[in-house]
């Protein structure tokens, strides 16, 4: 069983309905979300960018628990915050903001780990790969760059590095609506929306354009086959498109042949959000004129229809309803929700201690890969979270407590690798320095 929620920009707070049954469970309130700024952090609460005041100076972001309409936590970032984006295990969530720069915060302790330049303009959409290695983002000025967080997190790769991104993309001439990552990581491709009226695909283990197709409409949303055999496309003019997925290179002119037929129903109204159903096989969208439709992939009909409001859906998500029973009990135990997501990156002291190297390998003339991990900062959020007592705590507990004796187990390694290093050329200078003073002590 599953739910899907749906918001818009204007204050018509998420809808949330059974995806089964099509009966409404529940309707959270005080929601004005911007495109893409609605996500369901790790299937247990609902998180959503807010735009209320255009002229703010700072933004803001919201949290709902699964069995209350009412906001539980409210984040007020540096900025004015659109796209969200959270991994699959929700422990991170990252934020697209209207300056270009992107924020990355530890969901557990609210602490904003990263923050770096993304995009000359403002950040119009985000999201993860299928293993969460991968961020990949999309701005207004019509890039599209792919992050690894090994290197966000890295502050040896950070340093050493002439810029932070993987690839960057710069084909699309307008703004990039709307992004979606295939399977396979690294070795994953990913399709991309414009205003331009195009939507490319590319290859992410060869950094290539695979294909650009051309369409008659503005591209707002697009969706992937679990297949990876075609991708559909939710124009302006109220059509979904089905487009072709793979390709030999784009070097064909007739970019058009590749999109294979589109549906639509009598409304005829701009399609804003899209998403893919996997279980039940069917296509998801959200229109302009407040409705949310099911589509049978198959003949490309209408089998069911969500009503959210008379303003425009911009966002849609499918959760797994597996969780939600327990979700809502946990939160109902703990009392609390989460911290609230920190405005400013904070720098101590204590940052600056051991520091435990957990992977580390060197290939050819590419710079050497390492991943760091404070094993005293491990020590001190384990005990920071059995004071709080707060729903981090279960959530976060093993975790942290199972890298703290990583970390400890390969300071000892180190240590011992040390001391036998050092021996070994206490030896070596003692030998060396017997075999040169030799023949001078019997001289004298």
């Amino acid at each position: 069983m599953e739910v899907l929620l749906a918001s818009s920009l204007v204050d018509g707070g998420i809808s949330c309905w059974d995806l089964n049954t099509g009966a409404e469970r529940l309707h959270y309130k005080s929601c004005a979300s911007p495109v893409h700024g609605l996500v369901c952090v790790g299937q247990r609460f609902i998180a959503s960018s807010q735009l209320r005041d255009a002229k703010a100076s700072s933004g803001s972001v919201f949290y709902w628990s699964w069995h209350k309409p009412q906001v539980e936590v409210k984040s007020f970032p540096a900025e004015q915050i659109n796209p969200l984006a959270a991994n699959s295990e929700g422990t991170y969530i990252v934020g697209g903001g209207l300056s270009g720069a992107i924020y990355l915060w530890e969901v557990a302790s609210g602490r904003l780990l990263r923050k770096w330049d993304g995009h000359h303009t403002g950040v119009s959409c985000l999201v993860f790969s299928d293993d969460d290695s991968l961020l990949i983002s999309g701005g207004g000025d019509g890039s599209v760059r792919v992050w690894s967080l090994l290197k966000i997190f890295d502050d040896y790769l950070t340093q050493q590095a002439s810029h932070l991104y993987e690839y960057n993309f710069m084909e699309h001439q307008r703004c990039v609506n709307d992004i979606k990552a295939g399977y396979g990581g690294h070795n994953a491709i990913i399709v991309s929306a414009s205003s331009d009226k195009t939507c490319k695909v590319w290859s992410l283990s060869g950094g290539k354009l695979l294909r650009d197709i051309v369409f008659p409409s503005e591209i707002e949303a697009i969706a992937m086959d679990p297949v990876e055999a075609v991708f559909y496309a939710g124009g302006h003019d109220g059509k979904i498109y089905v487009a072709a997925l793979h390709t030999d290179g784009p070097n064909s002119k007739n970019h058009g042949l590749h999109i294979l037929r589109s549906f639509e129903d009598l409304s005829k109204v701009r399609v804003n959000c899209l998403e893919y159903n996997v279980s039940r096989n069917v296509l998801i969208s959200g229109s302009e004129d407040g409705w949310v439709r099911v589509w049978d992939v198959g003949p490309g009909n209408v089998i069911g229809k969500f009503r959210h409001g008379k303003d425009a859906v911009n966002n849609i998500v499918v959760v797994g309803q597996q969780l939600y029973p327990s979700s809502q009990n946990s939160s109902r135990r703990r009392g609390s929700l989460l911290p609230p997501l920190e405005k400013y990156a904070i720098s101590t002291d204590e940052d600056t201690d051991t520091k435990t190297v957990l992977g580390f390998q060197e290939t050819n003339s590419k710079s050497v890969d390492a991943t760091y991990r404070i094993s005293n900062v491990i020590n001190n959020q384990i005990k920071e979270l059995q004071q709080r007592g707060s729903a981090a705590s279960e959530m976060e507990m093993d975790r942290l407590k199972l890298e703290y004796k990583k970390s400890m187990q390969m300071v000892h390694q180190w240590k011992r690798m040390y001391e036998n290093l050092h021996q070994f050329c206490v030896n070596e200078l003692l030998e060396d320095g017997a075999e040169a003073g030799g023949p001078n002590r019997n001289s004298t």
